[in-house]
């Protein structure tokens, strides 16, 4: 077993589910929250999936690009995409990110962000758990 070492930890207090509201310990995030597709004027987990798998992702390519010497473009952006599904076996999640990155060979911004999938926290978290796709867009 390998050891690890908490770099942080994200605290957040939720009360009333999708029709709630969340709350981090550190006053940084408060939000309200609403049923994806309802009239609600919140947001809902699966948009701050989305948010946070892809802010993330963009962190892991950083990483991998600056291993090749490779400067990432400013206007490097990521539209993530995070469905919620229901089959037979009840509630799941799907999710897409679609990465671009102009002014970089496409074959070199495959590889780095092949790399960012492997390392990214979030991917490591779904992989294998949830139908995730990532493409260069």
């Amino acid at each position: 077993m390998s050891a690890t070492k908490t770099l942080y930890t994200a605290a957040v207090h939720v009360t009333g589910g999708r029709d709630g509201t969340a709350k981090s310990s550190d006053g940084r995030l408060e939000v309200k929250l609403s049923t994806p597709g309802g009239p609600g004027a919140g947001t809902n987990p699966e948009q701050l999936f989305a948010a946070g798998w892809s802010a993330c992702f963009q962190g892991a390519m950083a990483i991998a690009a600056r291993a090749k010497d490779i400067v990432l473009p400013a206007d490097l952006a990521i539209d993530a995409e995070v469905e919620l599904r229901q089959g037979d076996d009840g509630y799941s999640l799907a999710a897409r990110l679609n990465v671009h990155v102009p002014g970089i060979d496409p074959d070199i911004a495959r590889q780095i962000i092949e790399a960012a999938h492997r390392t990214c926290p979030y991917s490591k978290a779904i992989k294998g758990n949830i139908d995730a796709v990532v493409a260069l867009a």
